[in-house]
């Protein structure tokens, strides 16, 4: 593959920049299935109902925000002698690995809230981490790079994910697997984070970049001559910014706790009253629109905050992306590319372990591990073809196999269960993992997964290679973090809407509705083709 680029004499060099984002791939994947999918399985066997589970999905939160804080990550060093993106880099690996053991000792059957913070503190920083891992990443490979860098990173991804989110279903599988338990899962997987810390130590330093310009004035009443961001002023006057935001998010989520549940009761109470929803599903979705009320208030409440207290480094560089032709445009597209996935594989564990009642063994070896490797291919072929598709082809080509895909959990979700036979998985053992006795392994769940596994990895290596498109240098952590943080909100939103719905209307319509809803994103990659093929032509800035 390093033949493809475009000059041989650079290939070693090239060799060490793609090991680096494989690596960081691995470590970036890692943390998520243990808030997602792996804690899913575990909330699961504790005996959660699917609506709260899927409210817990929220720990996901800090994913969304991210873009935050990722203007301080820009703007300090926290360990100077490592440099500004390897120092975060480490403490927010070690911090994570304390964190999932702090995780693995508290009960989410005795002690949910308890369980549901520390959650929300691993998913911070993990969030964090990403936002170093994709600067790091961004400003690491040239152009000619992003596609087969985007590729290398997926697969380092995915296989972390492997680990977490299908080993680690096989691993407490007590009748075909090693019978650990949960926690003994969490407290492994925070020994492979500390790991993690240590090879971080060893990634090539980045070249220092002259200081950031001033935040420009559109989003802001800023002043005439701000104080240079390099200097003692910028930065206090961006930790107070900070400081100010945070504020303006606690009073929101204070104000929407106390009054959006009663505002919503009026307007939808005697409705739902009269419908033929139990009255637990109905506090669901009275829950779900206090919740959508909360974020409407909270998200403008602290712009207005970052304006007043003038933000410069998050001002900057969101000025600096939105001086982009298009910026508004794709942000929409941003947030519509994988909704659908998003939306269809919300809840797909509780889905495959509960309601189609598959064995925990069957499903971590078909959905997380052979899927995983199959997403993996998908990617690096994503990557390949992307070298001759170009951008804007790649991510129509992939978004059109991911909107098929969908169908397939409908298929399944309608009676397509056993319709293709079972295959008989041999019983191994590998020291890490291993499998008691030979494992029936389902026709249909293999095909769907199959399918669906290596169309999204296509797509996922097209889209991580059109984010990198978009950003400036100079403010790589903000920029990256706000394009992915806009990417999450499918993965992180719909996880209560999605429990909610799954209960009302059923599985089948369900994956129907996940369908219609990737729908969006083609008709406004078509209308916006011009501006994505001149990403092909364009460096990002910096």
């Amino acid at each position: 593959m390093l033949a493809s680029l475009p000059r041989r004499g650079v290939s070693l060099a090239a060799a060490h920049r793609l090991a680096a984002v494989t690596v960081l791939g691995f470590a970036s994947g890692l943390p998520l299935a243990l808030t997602g999918q792996a804690m899913q399985a575990w909330l699961t066997l504790e005996g959660l109902d699917l609506a709260a589970i899927g409210f817990l999905s929220l720990v996901g939160l800090p994913y969304t925000f991210k873009f935050l804080w990722a203007p301080l990550m820009d703007r300090f060093e926290c360990v100077a002698a490592l440099g500004r993106r390897r120092g975060w880099l480490v403490l927010t690996q070690f911090v994570l690995a304390a964190l999932l053991l702090w995780l693995a000792a508290t009960s989410p059957r005795d002690s949910l809230r308890v369980f549901a913070l520390v959650a929300l503190a691993v998913a911070f920083a993990s969030a964090s981490q990403d936002v170093v891992v994709d600067a790091y990443r961004t400003d690491l490979l040239g152009p000619a790079e992003r596609g087969l860098g985007a590729s290398l990173g997926v697969m380092g991804y995915r296989l972390a994910m492997v680990l977490s989110g299908g080993v680690a279903l096989i691993w407490t599988d007590a009748q075909q697997g090693g019978g650990w338990s949960w926690p003994e899962v969490y407290r492994f997987m925070a020994g492979v984070m500390a790991a993690a810390a240590v090879l971080s130590l060893l990634l090539p330093r980045l070249p220092r970049l002259p200081p950031s310009p001033a935040a420009a004035p559109w989003l802001g009443d800023a002043p005439a001559s701000p104080a240079s961001p390099a200097s003692p002023a910028g930065a206090s006057r961006d930790l107070l910014g900070f400081a100010a935001v945070l504020l303006a998010v606690a009073v929101g989520v204070v104000l929407s706790e106390r009054f959006a549940p009663a505002i919503v009761r009026a307007l939808v109470g005697g409705w739902l009253a009269g419908s033929a929803l139990p009255a637990a599903l109905q506090q669901r979705w009275i829950d779900l629109g206090a919740l959508l009320l909360g974020i409407a208030f909270t998200l403008p409440l602290a712009a207005w905050a970052a304006r007043r207290a003038r933000f410069q480094t998050l001002l900057a560089g969101l000025s600096s992306y939105f001086a982009m032709p298009g910026a508004v445009a794709f942000l929409f597209f941003i947030v519509l590319y994988k909704l659908g996935d998003a939306f269809a594989g919300s809840l797909l564990t509780p889905f495959l372990l509960k309601s189609m009642a598959y064995g925990s063994a069957e499903v971590g070896v078909v959905n997380k591990v052979i899927g995983l490797w199959l997403t993996i291919a998908g990617a690096l072929a994503g990557g390949a073809l992307m070298l001759r598709l170009g951008l804007w082809r790649a991510l129509f080509a992939f978004g059109v196999l991911q909107l098929v895909s969908n169908l397939g959990f409908w298929w399944l979700a309608a009676g397509g269960k056993g319709s293709l036979g079972a295959a008989l998985l041999p019983a191994f053992d590998w020291g890490f993992v291993k499998l008691a006795a030979p494992t029936p392994v389902d026709g249909a769940l293999l095909v769907v997964v199959a399918f669906e596994n290596i169309s999204g990895g296509m797509g996922t290596a097209a889209f991580v290679a059109f984010l990198m498109s978009l950003c400036n240098q100079r403010f790589t952590a903000t920029q990256f973090a706000l394009l992915s943080a806009f990417a999450s909100v499918g993965r992180v939103w719909v996880g209560p809407l999605a429990g909610v719905l799954a209960e009302s209307i059923g599985w089948p319509d369900f994956f129907v509705l996940s369908t219609l809803l990737a729908l969006p994103a083609l008709v406004l990659l078509w209308r916006q083709r011009r501006a994505m093929q001149a990403l092909d032509e364009v460096p990002a800035a910096g």
